[in-house]
């Protein structure tokens, strides 16, 4: 067979396979074109997380959960050490789904975590402190560990991001003392240069005695402490759920409650009052 036979059965060959219909596409599966479909839409949407509900006699205290305490002991980054305990009780009572599960004078027991006593010439003093436990008044206890979220706005102290609290800041009071230190020494020499007859001199000697005192004694001391005072409001956060069952909930037999007085200060019995020897 010649080239040229070769290439018309060639030809024929091709315009016969273009007749052929393409097959056509199985019932309910749709045309070839059709887009497939993308991974995500297979995927279901991402929904919230939801909490779920506390089964029949149970309580929650949810995380986040703020609780109002009163201290009832003190603390100061002056003879405060890391380790020691804080003691509380709570201010105000705390519901779950209208019932009361921590009454007010619950007691709260934390520790102090860190401490840092102020410089003397600039640095506040910085007091930091968790909370461990809650006590029911029938004596049912969680434990936990819980921040601070707020401190008592009455006083000069803040409350940093990282939960410290920190000394108020005595600035105004070191250059006041300076300066009333300086004058007092400038009007002391210039008696003193009056009764020499240089009074420029006496009162330049008398500034520079006074400045110097001044610097002394505002070295001498240091800034005001970080305290947290008997009486004083906190606020605890609670970093977990804390679950109670309806029989722990039973206050019938608590022993009755011994009201805090704010800002109360406990007298010794047989204080002696001291006398001077003149």
């Amino acid at each position: 067979m010649s080239g040229r036979h070769i290439l018309l059965v060639l030809a024929g060959s091709a315009a016969l396979w273009a007749q052929d219909p393409a097959p056509a596409p199985p019932i309910g599966t749709g045309t070839s074109d059709a887009p497939a479909p993308s991974d995500a839409t297979d995927k279901p949407s991402p929904t919230l997380k939801r909490r779920e509900p506390a089964p029949p006699g149970v309580y929650r205290v949810e995380p986040g959960t703020r609780i109002l305490l009163n201290m009832i002991n003190s603390v100061s980054t002056k003879s405060t050490a890391v380790g020691d305990h804080i003691y509380l009780e709570t201010a105000f009572p705390v519901l779950s789904n209208g019932k009361i599960v921590v009454p007010q004078g619950s007691w709260v027991s934390g520790t102090v975590t860190s401490v840092k006593r102020p410089g003397h010439v600039k640095g506040r003093g910085e007091l930091m402190v968790r909370f461990d436990s809650l006590t029911l008044p029938n004596g049912v206890t969680r434990d936990f560990r819980a921040g601070l979220a707020s401190v008592d706005s009455r006083t000069d102290q803040k409350l940093d991001e990282k939960q410290k609290i920190q000394g108020a800041s005595d600035k105004a009071d070191e250059v006041r003392t300076v300066a009333e230190t300086t004058v007092a020494g400038g009007g002391i020499g210039t008696a003193i240069g009056a009764a020499s007859g240089n009074l420029a001199k006496g009162a330049g000697i008398g500034l520079g005695v006074g400045a110097a005192a001044g610097l002394i004694g505002v070295l001498m001391t240091r800034g005001p402490d970080a305290t947290l005072d008997r009486g004083t409001n906190v606020e605890m956060v609670l970093d977990r759920t804390i679950e109670y069952q309806a029989s722990e909930l039973d206050f019938s037999n608590a022993p009755p409650r011994a009201a805090l007085a704010e800002g109360q200060v406990v007298q010794p019995q047989n204080a002696r009052k001291s006398r001077l020897p003149y």
